[in-house]
């Protein structure tokens, strides 16, 4: 079973009996963000890189060819006589036809659907794909771009396959069901639930039935009565900013996991919570790479869904919602708290550098430059009205403000690290910071600006694509009143906790 990782940037081979992983297909063979997969009728393995608008193809004899087609591009799937289709979501909408040896030019069929997802053609000649913003199926004639509407009432559907008996099948991915529809009278059954977050399904060679989930990367074999098995355990895909808020009882560390933001309890482990992000919806988390805390309230940054929200865990809603626009010059890569206003390390689009900025009103053209010039603003610090950020190309930790008031030429506190990324104030006067490129923990003493190592051999540092910001996935660190510290690990997928000494 061949499966496609986005932020693992590699696509995967897994035995189907046992979940193992038995081979991997990484930057190495050029592939990048995959999201779809078809193999092509010699064989050929293609696969769509959302992130790089681009459709690439691994052929048997271990040839590589790619092509440029549009941001989004996310579908793709092969007609029974040997023609490439694939479609754009969420960065783009429309569907293309392709030539199979992805040399000439590809052929729009129509656009603005409503963002066409995993797709599949019918044994009566037509492409039939689910409209994810629309919550309907649709039968597609490729000809002329006509489309009419086959079910309907879905939340979020993701993807579509026919089994051999021509019964198509639907992973709803807000309602986690998996539903049988018979095409030709629109009837429909739902034959297995409580999977919240499903993304694709295949068919394999036996007729037995395969989902995988985009929230937790978990895959399930489902049955014909409905029951599921688990082939691959789910978890955190790309755990990025972590926070931590007290509980009478102990600590919650909330992490951003991309689609989802989990709540954990410090001490074992288990996960209390979790909010999930449904894209498209409004008024939900979008995409959270990082997380802080900010008194009773969380403060969220993504710089794939461009925003900046401050959500609230008691009631489970947003308290404020900036949404950067498309137009906007720049793009968020962390945030945080600062007097009642946030602070967001940005990255200019112009290829200048970044700037840390300060905003108290919901639209993010209001702010108030703190600093600028700098390469690589990354993580965000504040103590008793001072502010720090480091720099991930530089490799320093500056202050860029002190008592409150923001300094004329950034104070440099520490230098020579590797790629750092997250910060926070360790309780003791010091910083702690995650060097991503070294894979450990280190702690800054301000006064004497000198750097020693908490902890090393930490399993974190992913690389980034090459159209995304460096910090791609982002490796936070939060202290809890324990003294405990908790940093994530975006290689390994997991969430650390490390005790300070005394």
């Amino acid at each position: 079973m061949y499966i496609a990782s986005v932020f693992g940037r590699e696509i995967l081979v897994m035995d189907p009996e046992t979940g193992q992983i038995i081979n991997r297909f990484g930057a190495e063979r050029g592939v990048d963000t995959p999201d779809d997969l078809a193999f092509g009728p010699d064989g050929s393995l293609y696969w769509t890189s959302i992130m790089t608008g681009e459709v690439g193809m691994l052929t048997p004899q271990g040839g590589n060819i790619t092509q440029k087609v549009a941001m989004g591009v996310n579908p793709i799937t092969f007609s029974d006589d040997g023609r490439l289709f694939v479609a754009l979501d969420f960065f783009g909408d429309g569907l293309y036809e392709l030539d199979p040896g992805l040399i000439k030019q590809p052929r729009l069929i129509i656009k603005d659907l409503g963002w066409l997802n995993g797709m599949d053609w019918g044994q009566d000649g037509y492409l039939y794909g689910p409209i994810w913003s629309k919550g309907k199926v649709v039968r597609i004639d490729v000809k002329n771009g006509t489309n009419t509407s086959v079910a309907e009432g879905f939340g979020l559907p993701a993807a579509v396959k026919f089994d051999a008996k021509g019964y198509l099948y639907v992973a709803d991915h807000m309602k986690g069901e998996i539903s049988r529809v018979d095409v030709k009278t629109g009837g429909r059954d739902v034959i297995s639930t409580e999977l919240p977050g499903l993304d694709n399904l295949a068919f394999d060679s036996k007729g037995r039935l395969f989902v995988s989930n985009a929230q937790d990367g978990s895959i399930f074999e489902i049955h014909p009565d409905g029951t599921k098995r688990p082939v691959s355990p789910g978890g955190m895909i790309a755990p990025g900013g972590v926070a931590v808020m007290q509980r009478p009882d102990g600590e919650s560390v909330f992490v951003a996991d991309i689609f989802t933001l989990h709540e954990f309890d410090g001490l074992t482990g288990k996960e209390r919570s979790i909010e999930r992000d449904w894209i498209g919806v409004p008024d939900v988390i979008v995409a959270p790479n990082t997380v802080s805390s900010d008194g009773d309230k969380l403060v969220l940054s993504s710089w794939i869904s461009n925003a900046v929200q401050v959500w609230d865990p008691k009631t489970r809603k947003l308290v404020r919602n900036i949404i950067y626009p498309t137009d906007f010059p720049a793009l968020p890569i962390n945030a945080i708290s600062f007097q009642g206003d946030l602070v967001i390390s940005e990255l200019k689009l112009d290829g200048t550098g970044g700037r840390v900025v300060r905003v108290n009103s919901d639209n993010i053209k209001d702010q108030i430059i703190i600093a600028d010039g700098l390469t690589m603003p990354a993580g965000l610090a504040a103590k008793d009205n001072n502010l720090w950020v480091s720099d991930w190309v530089t490799g320093m930790v500056l202050q860029i403000t002190i008592d409150g008031k923001k300094v004329s030429t950034p104070i440099q506190i520490a230098k020579n690290l590797s790629f750092p990324e997250g910060l926070a104030p360790d309780g003791k006067g010091g910083l702690l910071v995650i060097e991503t490129g070294a894979g450990r923990l280190s702690r800054i003493d301000i006064k004497k600006q000198k750097v020693s190592i908490v902890a090393e051999g930490l399993d974190l540092g992913a690389r980034a694509s090459r159209d995304a910001p460096p910090t791609w996935i982002f490796n936070g660190v939060a202290v809890g009143r324990s003294g405990a510290i908790y940093v994530t690990g975006d290689t390994a997928n997991v969430l650390y906790r490390i005790e300070s000494e005394p």
